[in-house]
């Protein structure tokens, strides 16, 4: 019989690191977690939502095997690429959020690493066709295949900081547009090889599959926002996940 627990939030810390034993190297130095951005792509084709997923090699030490969506770190320089549209007012407020450290720049970054890291580990460029041109080395494939990226379709749909005692902390926002903003697929998927095996799931099939504990109850979170709000409003309420008072709680934001 299996035990394991379906979602994240409300589980103690001793419950938390044997959840995420196999996806996270525990120990190290106390650290601040770095700022990471994943996108949740949706295609709504055929009346029912599919989400893209990709297994991670299994030879990665971060979630070796596991099925996750696009992403990773967000680079501050990305703030500085051009786009063609931004970010909803709303979707940038609730980026933004509060704290010291929290800024508009902050938000964009966070914004265009999911965009970004999608074209790097899926092919998929999002924005709209037309001519683009910036130095910056990472984003040449939008240049190339003349997408300017495009932000404006992103929504927020959750927040979840890695619990302290592993060897990497990330302070992710989980985003997510439709497919239909995609401007190019690349047959042969993206320039990195972080992730294989890129399939499109119902969001049912995609819970069963090996994938995070935290990404299990994303994925729940984002099945429950569709069923009351199909067309994924700007500004709704997004669930944010960290460890507070010694459980992994989840609060509304």
């Amino acid at each position: 019989m299996n035990d394991s627990p379906n979602r994240m939030d409300g589980l103690d810390r001793a419950a938390v690191d044997k959840a995420e034993s196999k996806d996270f190297a525990l120990g190290g130095k106390p650290m601040r977690p770095r700022d990471a951005a994943t996108l949740i792509l949706l295609d709504r084709a055929g009346g029912h939502v599919r989400v893209l997923m990709g297994r991670r090699h299994r030879g990665h030490a971060f979630m070796p095997g596991r099925f996750v969506f696009p992403g990773g770190r967000t680079d501050p320089a990305d703030s500085r690429v051009p786009v063609a549209s931004a970010l909803h007012p709303d979707e940038e407020r609730k980026l933004i959020g509060t704290g010291t450290r929290a800024t508009a720049a902050r938000a964009r970054a966070i914004a265009m690493s999911a965009i970004r890291e999608t074209y790097e580990e899926a092919g998929l460029l999002i924005g709209e066709k037309g001519d683009f041109s910036t130095r910056a080395r990472d984003w040449q494939g939008f240049a190339e295949h003349g997408v300017r990226p495009s932000l404006a379709c992103l929504r927020f749909i959750a927040r979840a900081i890695t619990p302290p005692g592993r060897v990497r902390r990330f302070d992710t926002r989980f985003l997510a547009a439709w497919r239909d903003d995609v401007a190019v697929e690349l047959a042969d998927g993206g320039p990195t090889n972080e992730l294989e095996e890129l399939v499109w799931l119902s969001i049912d099939e995609a819970r069963e599959t090996e994938v995070p504990l935290i990404t299990r109850t994303v994925l729940d979170d984002l099945q429950q926002r569709l069923a009351s709000d199909p067309e994924l409003s700007p500004g709704a309420p997004v669930p944010f996940y960290a460890m507070r008072r010694d459980r992994f709680e989840r609060q509304l934001i």
